[in-house]
């Protein structure tokens, strides 16, 4: 029997393999222990550090589910001039508060500590997770996935199947698949279930969407509210949805939480890696991440991606197109890929209005020669990450501190009597700009403020 320690290598030093003992994964090589999340490897290369931040992450959503059931509250306390206004916000409420509660039971392997800090202070505090890729950022998928997504399902995996038919005539997974970002699961459930891979790993960071895959390819079920962006009608503001896989998962499937940059695997260990929805939201430029999915392939070995291709970067030149992007895999290894695009339905819950087409890129490209590994990735300088060099007076942060400045003193400003004139006139006097440019950036930066104490948080 294959265990998961075959294909495993420590993401801190890279190069030694790691031993499993009571539940907790080591590396001989760096010392470096890794605990389990109820059964699901924690492989982050800093698993301390990680851990703390989701704990951190997970606090904060907590505190802002509190906050949130406490505004409705408020709102309903008030005038409420409909009916049918005061039953949603009944709901909303209701629906809010019962998230809470399950979530804070299904992420309890995650060791959430005391709650004690104010949800200020997790704002103010929030920790170095991507930016766009949070707790809840990807939650609305977990319904697709197990409720209401029969049919976006079965494209994308048809889209797996046709690119596997492409490079092998009986379309058929061999050896070992591993599906980086997996999120929630179902399409290497899908995978694993319809086309014979011997083991299948699903790795994604994020350690909600992980729990609850855990839970439903294992057979159980989960009863989670589903939130939709645009609801239809008004009990569908917040639906109790029942979460279920058609079936349990065979024998073979493995869960990973770890960091895709850093991917606790062995070189050369995996006969098929596939990436759906993936290379152009990580942070890390395409041809670098093409080399490391070369390194995990073993020659002759398959990369299937699938997804819409939407690169952004501040840069211009790195928001690659479809021509861009099959010379960056060809020339990370590869030979020439199968190429498909169709168009199909994304997110469109039976809930909501707000479902859309999206036009998806697959491609399949077999390794055809080894690359030079790309440089250990590191998510921050090191005058962040050690805090004994300098830090940089670089122009941006010139720029923001000056900003920073004058908006700190116009916030001093505020004492619920002077005008936006009457500040104008003092930032004058303390010769920061003339009254007349101060009035309308004084107005622009409390139009700001307004708008986003008007938003969710």
């Amino acid at each position: 029997m294959n265990h998961l320690t075959d294909l495993l290598a420590c993401p801190r030093c890279d190069a030694t393999r790691l031993v499993k003992n009571s539940g907790m994964y080591r590396c001989n090589g760096c010392k470096t222990e890794f605990p389990s999340i109820d059964g699901i490897p924690w492989l982050f290369a800093d698993p301390d550090a990680t851990l703390g931040e989701w704990r951190n992450r997970l606090q904060f959503e907590l505190k802002r589910l509190a906050r949130e059931a406490q505004l409705l509250r408020a709102e309903l306390d008030g005038h409420v001039p409909l009916p049918q206004t005061r039953k949603r916000l009944e709901l909303q409420m209701q629906a809010t508060m019962d998230h809470r509660k399950v979530l804070q039971v299904l992420l309890a392997p995650v060791g959430l500590q005391s709650l004690q800090a104010t949800f200020e202070s997790h704002l103010a505090l929030r920790t170095r997770l991507p930016r766009d890729q949070g707790l809840h950022t990807y939650y609305a998928n977990v319904h697709r996935d197990w409720v209401w997504g029969e049919t976006e399902n079965s494209l994308a995996l048809n889209e797996i199947r046709q690119a596997l038919a492409a490079r092998n005539e009986h379309g058929e997974l061999t050896g070992d698949t591993l599906v980086l970002g997996a999120g929630a699961c179902r399409l290497a459930y899908d995978m694993h279930m319809a086309f014979g891979a011997n083991r299948t790993v699903a790795m994604d960071f994020n350690p909600l969407l992980l729990l609850i895959a855990r839970a439903v390819t294992g057979g159980d079920s989960l009863q989670l509210h589903e939130f939709p962006m645009a609801p239809k009608a008004m009990e569908d503001f917040a639906l109790l949805r029942e979460l279920a896989a058609p079936a349990p998962v065979r024998e073979g499937f493995e869960l990973v939480l770890g960091d895709v940059l850093r991917a606790p695997f062995r070189p050369g260990c995996f006969d098929t890696v596939v990436t759906p929805w993936l290379v152009d939201i990580v942070s890390e430029e395409f041809p670098a991440l093409a080399s490391r999915i070369n390194r995990l392939l073993r020659t002759g070995g398959r990369w299937i991606n699938t997804g819409s291709l939407a690169f952004e970067n501040v840069e211009h030149s790195r928001r690659y197109g479809p021509e861009e992007t099959i010379t960056i895999v060809t020339a990370a290894g590869f030979g020439q890929p199968y190429v498909h695009e169709n168009t199909m339905p994304y997110m469109c819950s039976p809930a909501s209005r707000h479902g859309r087409q999206e036009t998806v890129f697959t491609f399949a490209a077999e390794k055809n020669s080894e690359v030079a590994p790309p440089h250990r990735y590191k998510a921050l300088p090191d005058w962040i990450v050690t805090g004994r060099e300098p830090v940089p007076l670089t122009p941006s942060f010139q720029t923001q501190a000056l900003s920073t400045r004058i908006y700190s003193y116009i916030m001093s400003l505020i004492d619920g009597r002077r005008t936006i004139e009457d500040m104008a006139k003092i930032l004058e006097q303390q010769k920061l700009m003339p009254q007349a440019e101060a009035v309308p950036a004084i107005r622009n930066f409390l139009t700001r403020m307004y708008d986003d104490s008007r938003r969710t948080p």
